[in-house]
């Protein structure tokens, strides 16, 4: 009885993986189809906005990272990356349920495997594309090859997070089709209330217990902390950004499973 379960376990991931590459495979087709640069864009636009933000605020906020301007250029960049992740993935999941009801109309398939769809392209974009040069970034500052491989961790939180968010977004998307415009100054709260283009130093100790509270501070603090102190990595921001990660994932998958049975009706 136990093996026949697990058989049956077996086959309902292998399906699942199977479907997963599938969609993945047809979205970035889908986006990247008569592209010059392909996935390399999702790097063109934290570069351009690291240059924009190097130029207006490089000198004032420099003396928060050693008097360098290139640790500024550093400190925006992985910032960037992290929101850009976030904003991308988030909002491509929101729809993603909506956009395929003719086909659950049609056949029976895994809801949940959309909104993960979206997510799972993003992080194909971004290890092609962004980890590399990270990679590279930490290796020129650290020289450590641990620091390189601890890079994972603040990027499995991101993957967390955004699959938790997802799954929220794609299921209220459902019931609210304006959504997507008040998700978009959502958005706009969370990047601008993330230490992206400013140092955490600078945000007062009233504020900042609120903005404590933004999944993806935690992110962006730990892995600028790898990629550019130099230092071996802080695990006690590792296991924060961790565990606030799982917290949303638990949330966005609870509250998914909650409303998932009502879809069907208005798909």
């Amino acid at each position: 009885m136990v093996g026949n379960v697990n058989s049956l376990k077996q086959k309902q991931i292998k399906r699942y993986w199977e479907l997963l590459s599938v969609l993945v495979q047809r979205n970035l087709k889908t986006r990247y189809r008569g592209s010059l640069l392909g996935v390399y864009w999702s790097l063109l636009n934290p570069l351009i906005m690291t240059g924009l933000y190097t130029a207006i605020f490089g000198a004032t906020f420099a003396s928060y990272y050693n008097n360098s301007i290139i640790n500024y250029v550093l400190a925006a960049f992985t910032g960037l990356v992290v929101i850009n992740f976030f904003s991308a993935s988030t909002s491509q999941a929101l729809g993603s349920v909506v956009g395929n009801g003719s086909l659950l109309n049609k056949i029976q398939l895994p809801v949940s495997i959309f909104p993960v769809s979206m997510i799972a392209a993003n992080i194909f974009q971004f290890v092609v594309a962004v980890f590399p040069l990270l990679a590279l970034m930490t290796l020129i500052n650290s020289k450590s090859i641990i620091n390189i491989f601890a890079l994972i961790f603040p990027f499995i939180g991101l993957i967390l997070v955004c699959t938790g968010v997802g799954f929220v977004v794609s299921a209220l998307y459902v019931f609210f089709r304006d959504l997507s415009y008040f998700y978009e100054l959502v958005v706009f709260v969370l990047w601008i209330s993330s230490p992206v283009f400013y140092p955490a130093a600078i945000v007062s100790p009233h504020i900042k217990p609120f903005l404590n509270l933004n999944p993806l501070s935690p992110i962006i603090e730990s892995l600028r902390q790898i990629t550019l102190s130099g230092a071996l990595p802080d695990f006690h921001l590792i296991a924060h950004s961790l565990i606030s990660s799982i917290i949303m994932l638990t949330i966005g998958w609870f509250c998914f499973k909650l409303w998932r049975h009502q879809f069907m009706d208005l798909l």
